[in-house]
């Protein structure tokens, strides 16, 4: 009898009741249908459409180039036209003179710089602020595929943690039916019941959690691509992770210290600033602009018998201009100048060391993460182990009830460490080519690749 009631808990048994938990989680957790389940690359595109952070740096830019445009303006020719008409009243001591009249005139004027330092400087400027707008989308391009992939495999760690914690309650229940039996054959205490009941109350408990969390994890990835109910592919059974990257550390902070959005776009703020300290210098040089007008007017004629007399006036000519005294602006102007040099000089040196911090610190977690995954995959072996030889020491009666539940929970807690370390290396793949500033859209095909089609 004591054979027949732990006969349950034998190795192969143990495994149907896992494998049979674990699907039950499965169909509870894919509401959808294959057909509409997604890989990281569609949702990713799908929140390229919808995310507010990527579409604001978008408009960005486009705001930035239209600036540029206005900025090259600057050392064009400029032409205009321009109309005037007047009705008059006069009204003079001579009776003669009394009478309405009116007159008209059209101006066409144009005009070219010759020497206007100030506007080359402009241009530039607005050169280097392109190029910044151009950092700053990359930096949100990156920016957003970072999070999404964070938010896709945190949908399914939360997944893998509820089948894990429904498995260990389909285990623990069935702990605690043999523990009934045995007590009411005599063969155990109540100890072991209320022991197994204990656990099976707190794995309801964490299954309850288990469920709220998924829920929030996919309204998270939901509310940033835009989609309701959205169903990640999961990783393939058998997927590689991918091979730990053989360059040195200092290898990626350099790169880092050269391509990163963040240092080029402070590199581009430092080189407006120096532009902006000779634009000021300049305003206190000459100008000179050539002008040409046409200018046509109709008015009253004070020779009779023509009542009106009409003129056209070409003109074209150098304009020359030399500030001499403003009051002491365009000095301070340069002092306000030359600070903020400073100030955008410190700003690179601020965003270059953080960038490289940044770099060490990616670098240095995935290592940490690719050697968790080893070692977890390790504990892995040995909690299965230590569960089926404390299983068989139960059954033999060298163990008591509560080993076999901690083993349970121990091997369980390690399937779900080891789901969320493997999927915190791909995301840290990622991040470390993001804090590198290398980050692509193409980078996410190979993590794609390992993903299991539903």
């Amino acid at each position: 009898m004591k054979r027949s009631a732990h006969s349950l808990f034998a190795p192969s048994a143990w495994s149907r009741a896992v494998c049979a938990a674990a699907a039950a989680a499965g169909v509870w957790l894919t509401p959808m249908s294959s057909a509409q389940a997604q890989s990281l690359q569609t949702l990713l595109e799908a929140a390229r459409g919808y995310d507010a952070s990527w579409q604001a740096a978008k408009a960005q830019f486009e705001a930035s180039r239209a600036r540029a445009e206005q900025a090259r303006a600057r050392v064009l020719p400029s032409v205009g036209l321009s109309a005037e008409a007047f009705l008059n009243r006069r009204d003079s001591s001579l009776n003669a003179l009394d009478d309405t009249f009116n007159n008209q005139s059209v101006k066409l004027g144009a005009s070219h710089p010759l020497y206007r330092p100030g506007n080359r400087f402009e241009v530039e400027q607005a050169e280097r602020a392109l190029q910044a707008a151009q950092a700053q989308l990359e930096a949100a391009e990156q920016d957003l595929i970072v999070r999404v992939a964070q938010a896709y495999f945190d949908v399914l760690a939360a997944r893998d943690t509820l089948a894990f914690v429904r498995a260990q309650k389909a285990a623990v229940e069935q702990q605690l039916a043999a523990a009934k039996r045995n007590f009411e054959v005599g063969t155990a205490t109540i100890t072991d019941t209320r022991e197994a009941q204990a656990r099976f109350d707190l794995v309801v408990a964490q299954e309850i959690a288990s469920e709220n969390d998924l829920r929030v994890k996919r309204l998270a990835l939901d509310q940033l691509v835009g989609r309701s109910g959205t169903d990640p592919w999961p990783l393939k059974e058998a997927a590689t992770l991918p091979a730990p990257t053989d360059e040195p550390l200092e290898t990626w902070v350099q790169r880092a210290l050269q391509q990163h959005p963040a240092v080029r776009g402070a590199q581009a703020a430092l080189d407006i600033a120096q532009l902006e300290v000779r634009k000021a210098e300049a305003a206190k040089g000459p100008t000179v602009d050539a002008v040409a007008q046409l200018q046509w007017g109709r008015s009253p004629s004070q020779q009779p018998p023509f009542p009106y007399l009409r003129n056209t006036v070409a003109s074209v000519g150098v304009q020359f201009n030399l500030p001499l005294y403003t009051g002491g602006a365009l000095d301070n102007r340069i002092k306000e100048t030359v600070a903020l040099q400073d100030k955008a000089r410190n700003d690179l040196e601020g965003a270059q060391r953080q960038v490289a911090q940044a770099t060490r610190a990616a670098y240095l977690g995935l290592q940490s993460g690719l050697g968790q995954v080893r070692a977890l995959q390790a504990a892995e072996a040995s909690s299965q182990s230590a569960l089926e030889a404390n299983q068989l020491g139960y059954q033999v009666g060298v163990r008591i009830n509560i080993d076999v539940l901690n083993a349970q929970s121990q091997l369980y807690q390690t399937k779900a460490q080891l789901a969320k370390a493997r999927y915190d290396v791909l995301v840290g793949h990622l991040r470390l080519r993001q804090a590198a500033g290398v980050l692509k859209s193409d980078d996410v095909q190979p993590v794609n690749a390992l993903l299991q089609p539903r």
